[in-house]
């Protein structure tokens, strides 16, 4: 969309992660949506900044309009409809990931930007978990269905390439797993269903959402001074040290809050409004 400059003449770029963040419970409040606009018609550029892969965005979250994506936490990255980052797992750590997983019989979801896999044998549980999760929501399980609408059964799990894993459930520690796998992988707490369960988020050593924000602004010509990233998340600290302005939501972890520059409230009580028009953005 062709976009009218900003009142100050700057051009901000604006990264937002989703759960806990733009959306609650896969739920976008109005008053986010509304937001968004208000900045990109101002001449901004708003971006979704996510752990989620692209098949895990549904037209709901999307519906306000951005100008570009990073997705898979930095492992892809997409401005002004090109995308200047696409990185999958190299085959011989997908395979010895896979392996392990499967071998402790761990409900997981491998995460490409085309769609999402698991294992036949997970399935059911998948639902289970997640249904139990967004039913927490006060709009019901909606988010729940867009994950899971969007699960293949995939027998084959060798031969998908996809960008990281999100493990739901597993019989031992994560830690033991990233031991066990070897090799340039990490792991980040989960932020869906993780409650009382072994659960969390593998993605390649190196890699973050910091990444994609640079890749982002050296694309489009906009300052690191000139960003700003709000965030909930323990995937969210690399990005919230980075930007120009780092912004984390009310209740997120101590070690967020310590490096952001300013808090906003929490998605129910529609935060990023507020935060936008604090900042000069509507």
């Amino acid at each position: 969309m062709s976009a009218t400059p900003s009142t100050t003449g700057t051009v901000r770029a604006i990264f937002l992660d989703v759960d806990g963040t733009y959306a609650d419970y896969g739920v976008v409040p109005e008053g986010h949506a509304r937001a968004v606009r208000a900045a990109r018609t101002a001449g901004h550029r708003v971006f979704l900044c996510t752990g989620r892969p692209v098949a895990m965005l549904p037209e709901s979250i999307l519906a306000a309009g951005f100008d570009g994506l990073v997705a898979s936490a930095g492992a892809y990255v997409k401005a002004a409809g090109t995308v200047l980052v696409d990185r999958r797992f190299p085959a011989d750590l997908a395979a010895r990931a896979v392996r392990a997983l499967d071998a402790h019989d761990a409900v997981y979801i491998l995460e490409a930007q085309e769609a999402l896999h698991a294992p036949p044998a997970a399935l059911e549980r998948l639902r289970a978990i997640l249904d139990a999760h967004f039913s927490q929501s006060p709009e019901g399980p909606v988010g729940a269905a867009d994950i899971f609408d969007a699960v293949r059964s995939t027998l084959d799990s060798a031969a998908v390439q996809f960008a990281k894993i999100s493990v739901f459930d597993s019989p031992v520690s994560m830690e033991h797993l990233v031991q066990e796998i070897g090799g340039d992988i990490a792991v980040v707490a989960n932020s869906v269903a993780d409650e009382g369960r072994h659960a969390g988020e593998l993605y390649q050593q190196g890699i973050s959402k910091a990444d994609g924000v640079a890749a982002v602004i050296a694309h489009l010509g906009i300052a690191r001074e000139d960003t700003i990233a709000v965030g909930d998340g323990a995937n969210d600290l690399e990005m919230i040290a980075y930007a120009g302005v780092g912004v984390a939501i009310e209740g997120s972890a101590p070690e967020l809050v310590a490096i952001a520059d300013r808090t906003a409230a929490r998605p129910r009580e529609e935060g990023l409004l507020a935060a936008f028009a604090e900042l000069g953005l509507i």
